[in-house]
């Protein structure tokens, strides 16, 4: 059951989020129970991420409204509005901040996936863009996916550099990271393949999934076919029975909504698992073919020391044996001592 909305009820939501999917899943679900309260929700939101601490949190309060704006999507457009509202003044308020690399790596990733998605048009995500990069550093911005340049800008600019080589006024293609689940914790290319231990996390995580979640499959299973078939409803003969169907429907839905948001995770989850593996495989391929070349050179280098053991072997067998040698001394007086030679005798 839903807990009524309220402003402080969501303040102390939003103090209690972490980076976990499961609370930010929660915490989703329950703001989109309640998306006619849309706008004061996200106004609290935007309050909230302002004061947020560490400087790196900010990027889980990202994460939520992700999982807000994409999952409402069906229901209407209204988170996706007002977040988008607020979206430009927020990551000019991030872009400001020293941020590690991995959060400023998670703000891209998600700003490309509503790229890629449409979740906003081009000229919201250029603007968008805009306001978060112009505060990184070049070192940085250059590794990133380059804004999308509207038709007259590219047009314009071709005309500007016409004189120029044709490999000059290309202009260049976001390349698509295979990180594309916001929840879990994002890559990029720059920052190498996951390292086993996230691999065998998100491998592990996938056991206790939506899909083999068989007991909310038997309650689904055991709902009445009066709560999703209209033609029943001509069936019914009294108030008392007409209320008894809509407290039914009610938590047939929200069970339905739950598990509908749950198996939409997994998908993202499972694709995310995915890329991962592809990154990790190809990641072990690449290292398998340097220590190849690593085992090679050491493999001549070892044939060199055998080599030079046999020369050093043959070598000393050619060499005389000194302690074989006869005792040229033997049967021969001494020579003289000086006492002798100076004896006046």
């Amino acid at each position: 059951i839903m807990s009524s909305f309220s402003e402080a009820a969501l303040e102390k939501k939003l103090a209690d989020l972490n980076n976990s999917q499961q609370s930010i899943q929660t915490l989703s679900l329950w703001l989109i129970h309640h998306r006619k309260h849309h706008g004061t929700i996200v106004k609290v939101w935007y309050k909230e991420l302002l004061k947020a601490k560490p400087d790196s949190r900010k990027l889980t309060f990202l994460y939520l409204a992700n999982d807000v704006i994409q999952n409402s999507k069906k229901k209407g457009p209204e988170f996706g509005k007002e977040f988008g509202a607020y979206m430009k003044k927020v990551l000019d308020h991030i872009g400001k901040l020293k941020l590690d690399d991995k959060t400023c790596h998670g703000i891209n990733r998600l700003l490309q996936i509503w790229e890629e998605r449409g979740v906003y048009d081009e000229s919201h995500i250029s603007e968008f863009k805009r306001s978060w990069m112009k505060y990184m550093p070049d070192s940085q911005s250059e590794n990133e996916p380059p804004i999308k340049k509207h038709k007259s800008d590219r047009k314009e600019k071709k005309e500007k550099n016409k004189d120029l080589p044709s490999d000059d006024i290309k202009p260049a293609k976001p390349t698509k990271n295979p990180k594309d689940s916001p929840i879990v914790q994002l890559r990029s290319p720059s920052n190498g393949p996951p390292d086993a231990n996230s691999l065998i996390k998100a491998l592990q995580d996938l056991e206790n999934s939506a899909s083999s979640d068989a007991a909310i499959r038997q309650k689904i299973a055991k709902l009445p076919p009066e709560v999703s078939d209209v033609s029943l409803l001509s069936k019914l003969q009294d108030r008392a029975s007409a209320e008894k169907l809509v407290k039914q429907v009610n938590e047939a839905l929200n069970m339905l909504v739950d598990y509908n948001n749950r198996l939409s995770t997994e998908l993202e989850d499972r694709k995310h698992a995915a890329r991962m593996l592809q990154d990790f495989i190809q990641s072990q391929k690449t290292m398998l073919a340097q220590t190849e070349d690593k085992l090679e050179e050491y493999r001549q280098r070892l044939e060199k020391v055998y080599q030079v053991r046999q020369e050093l072997r043959a070598h000393l067998q050619s060499l005389p044996d000194l302690t074989k040698l006869p005792d040229v001394t033997g049967g021969l007086r001494p020579l003289p001592s000086a006492g002798d030679l100076f004896s006046l005798s």
